[in-house]
């Protein structure tokens, strides 16, 4: 499972988060792996299932 940079960033914009998303831009790579970042997302009180790309049919 992946997950697009951009909904990380897009969720946390959504909070007001501004800085937060601006690092995440800058730091994380366009396809983020949950299993890799697992603290990130913890810290960011982000769920990765929330956010995963739906899978494709």
């Amino acid at each position: 499972m992946r997950i697009a940079r951009y909904r990380i960033v897009m969720a946390l914009r959504e909070r007001g988060q501004q800085a937060r998303a601006d690092w995440v831009e800058r730091e994380l790579p366009e396809r983020v792996n949950p299993a890799e970042h697992t603290g990130l997302l913890t810290t960011l009180r982000l769920n990765p299932a929330d956010l995963a790309d739906a899978p494709s049919p």
